[in-house]
């Protein structure tokens, strides 16, 4: 099922509306869709590099808006809707269900949104689980600007200006890659998280 699915999208990217498309499906993929916007921004860039740049921004927007649908979600409708879409992951709902009580609580969040946001684990569930515990939702925010972003612009940069040959490339070395940005990624929201409670508090 999933490999039709990737097909069709590789497809879809070639459409004379793909921009659409890749909006619409970097916006669902944040709460519901299992194929990743990249196998849209690939082909994309590919075909038209001098634009790399509106490729990731279309797709960092869909995304982050449809984090914010998911983090919805898991808020009011977990039971009804959540749920579900956990189910269709195989993944058991309860492993989420403990809210945050502590700092360290929060860090250990903020660490799986951006392990999620930048890799290729599932960050959809993330989005509705935070939406559940009631995640701080300017934290939320933050971390999916600052992994999808990162992520998308580092393909789109990455294919519109060293060609096709980084193709192969990022889909052999992007669990690599994500694991080590993403600790960076990290870092940096450890660092903005000490500053927004010290501002804050």
């Amino acid at each position: 099922m999933f490999k039709e699915l990737y097909y069709k999208s590789i497809k879809l990217a070639g459409h004379k509306s793909s921009k659409l498309f890749l909006g619409f499906f970097s916006f669902i993929e944040s709460f519901i869709f299992p194929i990743p916007p990249d196998v849209f921004i690939i082909p994309m860039t590919i075909a038209k590099k001098e634009e790399w740049l509106k490729i990731a921004l279309i797709a960092t927007t869909g995304s982050v808006l449809g984090a914010l649908l998911g983090y919805f979600i898991g808020y009011v409708f977990f039971n009804e809707i959540g749920v579900k879409i956990f189910e269709f992951y195989n993944v058991d709902p309860s492993f989420w269900k403990d809210k945050i009580s502590s700092d360290g609580g929060i860090i250990a969040w903020v660490t799986l949104l951006a392990i999620a946001g930048f890799s290729p684990l599932p960050f959809k569930l993330l989005t509705i689980s935070s939406g559940f515990i009631h995640f701080n939702l300017l934290y939320f925010v933050i971390v999916a600007l600052l992994t999808r972003g990162s992520r998308f612009f580092l393909i789109s940069f990455l294919i519109g200006n060293f060609g096709p040959t980084m193709k192969s490339l990022i889909e052999k070395k992007l669990l690599k890659l994500s694991i080590i940005i993403s600790i960076i990624i990290i870092i940096f929201a450890y660092f903005i998280y000490k500053f927004l409670s010290s501002f804050l508090a």
